[in-house]
């Protein structure tokens, strides 16, 4: 071990300030050192990022850490903090069970994203969903998909979901889609308002290569993890498929699947 963390902090919602020095010196008392603004001098000499924000923190900083395989531990300073391991309360007391390597990791799928732009292929990766929508200036949109090759039912609709398990719980969730456990390896395609009876949810192997095309409207928005990507016109495409790392989580035990869904969404769930 380097005995060196990173720091990724959500400065919208807590500031640099009132928080980095305690954690330097505290990390310092243990015999650690820091990368105090991770997020802006991104290494891979470090041996687990710390993440200060809400689920779009995590999100961020796991991307970026699963490019050289390192962990990352959340702690939720926002509203729902399904991704976050711990709430800021506890942050001390979780710090001092990582120093002691008293957790587990936790590996989730990811996904890559390839499109050509100005010539150019691009890609991307996702954590937690991709995201189709039509333009305001249009009406239904027909996003043709195909599965390996192959084309399923591709009804007008306003936009469609591509989504990891670790996704599931997120715009997925909000559109119809099911709950996925994050162990699951698959992706999930959720169609948005569609104008059909027979268009439902579909979960589909990891291993398959989704194809998606822009057949019938002239702009389609894409969204990666929340974040604008780029904008389909007609016949443009877009494919999505497994990649080949995985973002990693630390786990303290006691925040299991079943639990984590019954208290983030207790509002859409009835206890027993």
């Amino acid at each position: 071990m380097r005995n060196k963390v990173g720091i990724w902090i959500n400065h919208s919602k807590i500031t640099k300030e009132s928080i980095t020095p305690q954690l330097i010196n505290w990390f310092n008392s243990q015999g650690w050192e820091t990368v105090p603004e991770w997020d802006q001098e991104i290494t891979e000499d470090v041996d687990f990022v710390l993440s200060l924000g809400g689920d779009g923190t995590v999100l961020k900083a796991a991307r970026e850490a699963a490019r050289f395989n390192i962990p990352v531990l959340g702690v939720n300073y926002g509203r729902l903090g399904f991704l976050c391991e711990v709430e800021r309360g506890e942050i001390y007391s979780a710090l001092k069970k990582v120093l002691r390597n008293e957790y587990t990791v936790d590996e989730r799928l990811m996904m890559i994203t390839s499109y050509f732009k100005d010539g150019q292929k691009q890609q991307d990766m996702v954590l937690n969903d991709v995201v189709f929508i039509r333009d305001s200036e249009e009406t239904l949109i027909t996003l043709q998909v195909k599965l390996s090759g192959e084309p399923i039912a591709s009804p007008p609709s306003d936009g469609l979901i591509i989504a990891t398990p670790t996704g599931s719980t997120a715009y997925s969730l909000s559109a119809g889609g099911p709950v996925v456990s994050p162990d699951v390896q698959a992706m999930l395609i959720t169609p948005l308002a569609a104008h059909a009876l027979s268009s439902r949810p579909m979960v589909i192997s990891n291993k398959e290569k989704i194809d998606i095309s822009l057949t019938r409207g002239n702009k389609c928005r894409v969204t990666v993890d929340g974040k604008y990507l780029t904008t389909m016109n007609s016949g443009d495409a877009v494919r999505i498929e497994t990649a080949p790392i995985k973002a990693r989580f630390i786990r303290l035990g006691g925040r299991s699947f079943p639990k984590v869904v019954r208290e983030k969404l207790r509002d859409r769930w009835h206890e027993s």
